[in-house]
């Protein structure tokens, strides 16, 4: 296993423990990620993504259904399940209350690693299903 690999297994490690000390060591201070919610700049906004992530699904776990390392990066796909017992942080910044709903989102992401630290972070999940699955979306778009 080489470091991307090793560093994005952390990082799945650290997100379904909600370790959001782990969390930061794994980004490099000026990485960047981008998520279906926009581009997120510096390690701390990328933190605080994730704290709002954890925060809305405390309890989350991690499927791998595939696990590729090229290079400096690693790639996932798998699923992301859990109950939505926590507020929903909006790009806005608003926040929509806990549905208590149970999720099972396929995602991918990717993580490019140099030095031991994440530089550039992908992630791609359906928001259109995520929210269905929360109970969120009108009648006639589920």
């Amino acid at each position: 296993m080489g470091e991307a690999r090793d560093v994005m297994d952390r990082l799945t490690e650290a997100i379904t423990s909600a370790d959001l000390k782990a969390i930061a060591e794994l980004y490099a201070p000026d990485a960047v990620a981008v998520t279906p919610d926009g581009a997120i700049h510096g390690r701390d906004n990328i933190v605080d993504y994730w704290r709002q992530m954890t925060d809305a699904v405390p309890d989350g776990t991690y499927e791998s259904v595939h696990a590729y390392e090229i290079g400096d990066t690693a790639v996932d796909e798998g699923f992301f399940t859990g109950r939505n017992t926590g507020p929903i942080g909006l790009p806005s910044g608003d926040h929509l209350p806990a549905t208590q709903k149970e999720i099972r989102i396929r995602g991918v992401d990717l993580a490019t690693v140099r030095d031991g630290r994440i530089v550039d972070y992908r992630l791609y999940f359906d928001q259109m299903e995520f929210l269905g699955q929360l109970g969120l979306l009108p009648d006639e778009l589920t």
